[in-house]
């Protein structure tokens, strides 16, 4: 058997609709406070709170073009004039980005011939190709982005429109 109270006083109905009023009115306020904040500065101030630095997603591949003619356990390039022309062209607009891949076919013979190790040889190659189009003047060395993968040998050139980020 339960036993209430009867001494309790009773509350008016209308608190509990007033208390409720109350918190959606200041959780309204708090989203007009939020939107306020400069989206920029707000994701800088999340990715410094997880230790990130990089200022995003790297940017979307909208064209590529390829340096081709290594020889296994080569960073130097033969056929590289298709890529240079094509880069002159691509990076006129100064809100994109050049990433450079290089790679390696993944046999055996196509390694770095001081370490064996075909990630060096993946980055001496993109490095290659990077210079190149830098001592070329086709792009500023601060668009470039340099990576390496597996696939081929050869280098892989792609443009990403950044836009117009800080």
């Amino acid at each position: 058997m339960t036993v209430f109270d009867e001494d309790e006083p009773a509350r008016a109905p209308w608190l509990v609709t007033l208390a409720d009023l109350s918190l959606l009115l200041v959780g309204f306020f708090v989203f007009l406070q939020a939107t306020q904040v400069d989206p920029m500065k707000l994701a800088a101030g999340i990715r410094s709170g997880f230790g990130a630095s990089e200022a995003g997603p790297a940017p979307m591949p909208v064209d590529l073009a390829t340096a081709t003619g290594f020889a296994p356990g080569s960073a130097l390039p033969t056929d590289t004039s298709s890529a240079l022309e094509w880069a002159r062209t691509a990076a006129r607009d100064p809100r994109t980005r050049l990433r450079v891949t290089g790679e390696v076919d993944g046999s055996p013979a196509d390694v770095d011939p001081a370490t064996g190790s075909g990630p060096i040889l993946a980055a001496d190659r993109a490095r290659a190709v990077a210079a190149l189009l830098v001592r070329a003047h086709a792009i500023d060395p601060s668009r470039i982005v340099i990576s390496t993968g597996r696939g081929q040998r050869r280098a892989v050139l792609t443009l990403g429109f950044e836009g117009d980020r800080p």
